[in-house]
Formats: structure tokens, sequence, C-alpha cells
């Protein structure tokens, strides 16, 4: 009887297993919108319930991001370490080179400073310099002039260099306390002794009132050719030597044209210089006048 009962209960117990695995996953559904709608009516208490939770692991996510975080910084510090290392070589190593110049540049000085007392030479004066803006161009057709906001004032002399930009412009001829006149290269009355660049061949540069001024008391047959670079030449005490005044850009039986280096008709600011020459501060020479 007892084999009997045990061979019903296997025997029943069968379909029963059968058929939970056949409606398992409809029983795992059901139990899901079950809690989604326990969720849905007590949203207060699960939420609650949520925040509890996540305040539990809120310690042990913290304390497992701490060594993450200390890790990334440690590596952090070793990349800034090492590139601190490399600047600090290259710091030094241009340290060095720079201490290397400055002996050169000690030793070059102490050779200069012997060299000039040998030969005994002179130092050049300081040049000073006063900025002044152009106000005015009382020009005509027989004067060719521009008017400056600097005047005695503010340090203007007579005979100083007028510069603007590439090179020479002209000359002061005229001071007032606010104010100061300029007298152009290409004005008929401007006369400066210049030389040849290339040919050092001496002229006197004199204006016609045209764009273009001329060379005078050139010697007959001289080798000039266009594109020479007319300088100062430091003759008569009027300008130091060496100034650009301009280049040549015709040269016949007409005589030789030189187009002066700054131009003359777009003249904003000029610079006016006092090479500290022994001429300076003189009424102008009737060339001049």
């Amino acid at each position: 009887m007892k084999s009997r009962s045990s061979g019903s209960v296997i025997r029943l117990a069968a379909p029963l297993r059968a058929l939970a695995q056949r409606f398992s996953f409809l029983l795992l559904v059901l139990a899901s919108i079950a809690l989604m709608m326990v969720g849905k009516i007590e949203s207060v208490s699960v939420d609650s319930a949520r925040a509890r939770v996540t305040d539990a692991f809120a310690p042990i996510l913290d304390a497992i991001s701490r060594p993450a975080a200390t890790a990334a910084r440690v590596v952090e510090s070793v990349v800034e370490l090492e590139n601190a290392f490399d600047e600090n070589q290259r710091l030094k190593a241009e340290n060095a080179r720079l201490l290397q110049w400055k002996q050169a540049a000690l030793r070059l000085e102490a050779e200069n400073s012997s060299l000039r007392s040998l030969l005994r030479v002179r130092p050049e004066p300081s040049v000073n310099y006063i900025a002044a803006r152009v106000i005015a161009t009382p020009g005509s057709s027989f004067v060719r002039t521009l008017v400056v906001t600097a005047g005695k004032r503010d340090g203007v002399r007579k005979g100083q260099a007028a510069l603007a930009g590439a090179g020479l412009v002209g000359r002061v001829i005229e001071v007032g306390e606010w104010s100061s006149r300029i007298l152009l290269l290409t004005d008929i009355n401007a006369r400066v002794p210049v030389v040849l660049a290339n040919t050092r061949q001496r002229a006197i540069l004199a204006g016609d009132n045209s764009d273009q001024a001329k060379l005078l008391y050139l010697p007959p047959e001289s080798p000039i050719q266009v594109g020479e670079q007319v300088v100062t030449s430091g003759d008569g005490g009027l300008f130091p030597s060496g100034l650009p005044v301009g280049v040549v850009t015709a040269v016949s039986e007409r005589g030789v044209r030189v187009l002066p280096s700054a131009d003359l008709s777009r003249i904003e600011h000029l610079r006016l210089v006092d090479f500290g020459l022994p001429g300076t501060d003189l009424d102008p020479s009737p060339e001049w006048k």
C-alpha cells in the first residue's frame, strides 16, 4: 500500500512541476505588474524606501570611489613632477647659455673700451628727438614748408633735422613758442650736402619746388646709376653723415633727379632730432633762408 501511495504522489508531482514551469514566466510578469501598481499607489513609501537604500549604499560607494580618486591624483602629481623636472633642466641649460653670452658680451665690451682708448675715439653725442604732428602745409608753387605742433617750450631749436619714417625730410627754420616751421628738401631754397652710397661722389641736393630734387656740382661723366642711394655727407655741420635722403630716379643730360626717401606729400608726424652738432641753433645759411 505504501508503494502505491508514493507512486501516486510522484505521478501527481510531475504534472504540477510541469505546470509551474509553464506558467513561471507569466507569474513573474504578474508579480512585476503588481509591484509597479504598488509603487504607483504608494509612491511616497517607495520613494522613502529607495532613499533609505541609497543612503545605506552611499558610504560604501564613497569608500570605493576614494581610492580611485586618490590614485588619479597621484598619477597627476607624478606627471606634473616629471614635467617640472624637464622644465627645470631646460631652464638650467638656457641659463648656462645666457651666462656664456653674458661673459662674451663683457669681454667684447672690455675689448671695445680698450680699442677706443688706444684710438682715442670720441663717442658720438647722444641723440635727442621730439615727436611732432603736422598741422599745416602752408606751401605754394614757390614755398614748400610744414608747420608742426612743437616749439621752444618742447626744446625745438633752429637747424634741427626733421625726419619722417624712411629718412630726412628737411630742417627747422623757424621756431615759435608752440609751433615750428620745417623747410622741406624739395623747396627751391633747400640745399643739403650729400654723398652717393655706391660711388662716394659728393654733391649738393637742391630742391626746385617739384616732387623730386636734383644733384648739383657733380663732375662731368660721373658714374651714377638709377637706384643708387643718396645720404647726407656731414659736410658743413648741418646734418650728421649717413642720414637717408633719397634714391636716384633719373640720370640724363638735364641732370640727376632724386626722389626723397619719405613721401613728403603724406607726412602726418615728424621727429625733430637734435644730433648735438655745433651748428645747431644758429641762423640758417643763406641757402636755407
